[in-house]
């Protein structure tokens, strides 16, 4: 993949393709598919690069198409820590999409990466046409959330469980 071409839009064709089987897509009929695609942009990013940064805000969920992006967050080393990595089919600032609120983590690319991104503005322009669009695409974000924290509840009984095993209570 080259060097970041920023985000360009997509044809329906292409669009529907990444759509369909993702979190976002994949309760969605022909229509609502076709709907959703007209408002998705594509962008790719070379290894290294940061698709968020921790601290920003911006208004857009992002389906990962292909490579691989680490979660990170801010440390007091120079590094930030590695807290996840992503793989395609995953989705990616659906919580800031929502809420409006700065990014807690990073990602950035250990790859070349595609994702797809579906700008707010763009998908509350469908509320009043395509009301159960939005519903499901919503329901899909929540789904990811909850995988979210049923995941990091389950790191965090681990850890209990090492510390209070192995090493004692810290």
């Amino acid at each position: 993949m080259s060097e970041n071409k920023g985000p360009h839009c997509l044809t329906p064709n292409v669009a529907m393709e990444y759509l369909r089987d993702s979190p976002l897509g994949n309760e969605l009929d022909s229509a609502e598919l076709d709907a959703l695609s007209k408002n998705v942009c594509a962008r790719e990013l070379a290894g290294g690069e940061f698709l968020i940064k921790a601290g920003t805000s911006d208004d857009s969920v992002h389906v990962l198409v292909s490579g691989r992006l680490e979660v990170v967050t801010p440390s007091l080393a120079s590094e930030p820590v590695t807290l996840h990595v992503l793989s395609p089919g995953d989705l990616a600032g659906e919580m800031s999409f929502v809420d409006g609120t700065e990014h807690s983590v990073g990602l950035r690319a250990l790859n070349d990466c595609r994702v797809v991104s579906l700008q707010r503005p763009d998908f509350e322009s469908l509320i009043d046409s395509h009301p159960r669009l939005i519903y499901k695409v919503m329901r899909a974000i929540v789904r990811s959330a909850h995988e979210i924290v049923t995941r990091m509840n389950m790191q965090y009984v681990e850890m209990t469980r090492y510390f209070y095993k192995s090493s004692g209570r810290y």
